[in-house]
């Protein structure tokens, strides 16, 4: 069954500060050369002076809205769809409404890590759907540069800043929306890619924390491994035949992950001409980088009205996620 909904209109908003992998490198002691041919990254966006994860937000959302021509009084539902919070409380989503000037919505979060924007896609494509709302607004931002540890260059040198917003509506024609979608979480690999506190396992009053605790830290040969074992089979279950090639698909829109990640997708018979790549030049946004993604092939024209594109990827967990949409 077809959740019919449609993207109206998506917007990004990035930092000013362009960061080369040669500075990241520099800074995690490591050859630039090597760094930069191992990640795939040349270049990713940082938080300067007074930016916030909140200003990048609320910057790409107000744009997707002007685009999709959806006043704020509009916006049924707003979805806060970033793997990082701005604060434990409020949810993210109150603070962006403020921010936007959205009042009355309903407004929370949709929390998958890197696959916060396709869980947030599928809720949006079913409150459409079943008529629950007729606008829905999803904002996904991140501010990975905060979080760094600088002592573990393979997430160091794959992270940035950025953040990307989609607006959500009724379809225009019965074709439209979400023809498939899948989840799955293989909790092996919980422990391969987290953050430890700043939640009550570990709270800021727990004896002999360090700022360790409070970086990003990732194990990403294990997160491969685990991923080479598990992603075949569950593309299979997402639409027969994806494993080994792209039936009914024009263009798939990957979670960019790192090089290694998307090296991955060849052996699943999927042709690099038609796989969006924003990793060179704004590395792993975390829950950005799939809006992000859509958003450059929107723009460039490589995905449009009658396409059908396969949104996938993969987040901590270890998550597996994908949904096909028809534009």
């Amino acid at each position: 069954m077809i959740l019919n909904m449609r993207v109206l209109a998506t917007a990004q908003a990035l930092p000013q500060r362009v960061v080369t992998t040669a500075e990241v490198a520099q800074r995690c002691g490591v050859d630039p050369g090597l760094a930069e041919a191992g990640t795939g990254v040349r270049e990713r966006r940082w938080l300067s002076g007074d930016e916030t994860a909140l200003s990048l937000g609320v910057r790409a959302a107000h744009d997707a809205l002007e685009r999709a021509g959806v006043p704020l009084d509009d916006v049924d539902v707003l979805l806060n769809a970033s793997g990082s919070q701005l604060q434990p409380i409020p949810d993210g989503a109150a603070l962006y409404a403020r921010g936007l000037g959205v009042s009355g919505a309903a407004c929370y979060s949709v929390h998958a890590t890197c696959l916060s924007f396709l869980s947030a896609l599928h809720h949006a494509a079913l409150l459409v759907h079943t008529g629950q709302a007729r606008h829905v607004l999803i904002v996904s931002s991140e501010s990975s540069s905060l979080g760094l540890n600088f002592g573990q260059p393979e997430s160091a040198l794959l992270l940035g800043d950025g953040a990307a917003a989609a607006v959500i509506g009724p379809a225009t024609d019965p074709a439209q929306g979400v023809e498939a979608t899948r989840f799955e979480t293989y909790p092996a690999g919980a422990d391969h890619t987290r953050m430890r506190a700043g939640g009550s396992l570990l709270s800021p009053l727990t004896p002999g924390l360090t700022p360790a605790d409070f970086q990003f830290d990732m194990q990403g040969l294990q997160v491969l491994k685990l991923a080479s074992r598990v992603v075949p089979a569950f593309l299979e279950r997402l639409r027969p035949g994806l494993s080994r090639g792209l039936p009914g698909i024009d263009r798939v829109i990957p979670h960019q992950a790192s090089a290694a990640g998307l090296a991955l997708l060849e052996r699943y018979g999927w042709p690099a001409d038609r796989v969006e790549v924003t990793l060179p030049h704004l590395g792993n946004v975390v829950a950005a980088s799939l809006p992000l993604t859509l958003n450059h092939a929107l723009e460039g024209g490589r995905a449009g009205p009658g396409d059908t594109l396969l949104l996938a990827g993969t987040g901590a967990g270890l998550s597996t996620g994908g949904l096909i949409l028809r534009l």
